[in-house]
């Protein structure tokens, strides 16, 4: 399947409902993406299945903080620069690159890397939607190093780690993304073609294309648009959470992160109620009136009540007429394993997770 420029909006419209909250702004990646494409040429998106078993496959991604991320713009030679520092300390290049995510700016560099490096682009990520550390991946949960990793910013400084755990890799690169400037650019996890088709969770590029388009396009209402495009796909039904007016956010930039809480009193058939939604960078658990309804993994997305468009948390605003949409994650994240590296309790949430119906 080749990507085009034509495909871009879709793509990151859909990675950013899937998102939760997160994944960074798309409008500046799809830039970056777009005259990548524009210089090089389409971008062949490919199936796990379709990489040979010794393949060499590098993940890329923006990390930091959201609020910071809006106003400190990429030179856009950073992706590259990372994913090149790691292939020179393997002795290789890559054969393929893929998004660490699925996430708004973090579904967008990857295609600029595999556009100016002339690789295809695998058709999946390590989260099913966008987390906030480096640990919180399918490729940590199922046994993948994330190691060598490097980090690159706008001045052209990159940076090697090798650390004994891939909760020391998010500790020493959040360091260094904070000594970058709140946003760095990073390359982990490199993993053979056989490591990515045991870990990846798979279809979510063309997921986000179908989910992107369908709301872009619709009449009908926008939980019933991004139905009708996951039905098919391995997470569950959507539905809505809830619907209301943003009467307060309680944000603030803190160890590189944006974390906080929005209120939310409610509209139509949840008037009289209110609901709140933690957050870190991503949304991670929502209580409607002290109750808790939705926690991580499954998806919890912020949406304009009336065009479906998704709002970042560093995008929520006072007055904001919204509608809170959640989605059930894959089996694959719902495991024991996968739910001690980003279950509620590991984001100090005091829940257990509160699974949505995937019925």
């Amino acid at each position: 399947m080749r990507i085009d420029v034509t495909d871009l909006e879709d793509i990151a419209l859909g990675a950013t409902i899937l998102g939760t909250g997160g994944g960074g702004d798309p409008h500046v990646g799809k830039l970056v993406a777009r005259q990548a494409i524009e210089d090089c040429g389409p971008v062949e998106m490919i199936q796990p299945d379709e990489l040979g078993d010794d393949d060499l496959v590098l993940v890329s991604a923006q990390m930091g903080a959201p609020t910071v991320a809006v106003e400190k713009l990429p030179a856009g030679h950073e992706p590259l620069a990372s994913v090149e520092r790691v292939e020179r300390e393997l002795g290789r290049k890559a054969d393929a690159t893929m998004p660490m995510e699925c996430g708004g700016i973090n579904s967008m560099f990857p295609f600029a890397v595999a556009a100016r490096k002339g690789i295809p682009l695998v058709n999946a990520d390590g989260m099913g939607r966008a987390f906030p550390e480096l640990q919180h991946e399918t490729f940590n949960v199922y046994g993948v190093s994330g190691t060598p990793a490097a980090l690159a910013d706008e001045h052209g400084n990159t940076c090697l780690l090798e650390t004994t755990d891939n909760e020391q890799l998010e500790w020493h690169a959040r360091g260094l993304t904070i000594r970058m400037g709140g946003v760095a650019y990073v390359t982990d996890y490199p993993m053979s073609g056989t490591e990515v088709q045991n870990t990846a969770i798979p279809g979510t590029m063309s997921l986000a294309q179908d989910i992107g388009e369908a709301v872009r396009t619709t009449d009908l209402d926008p939980v019933a648009a991004i139905r009708t495009a996951t039905k098919e796909s391995i997470y569950g039904d959507p539905t809505q959470l809830f619907e209301g007016k943003i009467v307060d956010v309680r944000r603030r930039t803190e160890d590189g992160f944006v974390v906080g809480e929005v209120i939310i009193e409610g509209l139509g058939s949840d008037a009289d109620a209110t609901m709140e939604i933690e957050f870190q960078n991503e949304n991670l658990g929502a209580r409607r009136d002290g109750k808790w309804v939705a926690t991580v993994p499954d998806l919890i997305t912020v949406t304009d009540r009336e065009t479906g468009e998704p709002i970042r948390t560093e995008a929520l605003r006072y007055g904001a007429r919204v509608s809170v949409i959640g989605i059930p994650t894959p089996q694959i994240m719902r495991t024991k394993a996968a739910l001690d590296v980003w279950g509620p309790q590991t984001f100090g949430l005091e829940t257990g997770f509160v699974p949505l119906s995937d019925s």
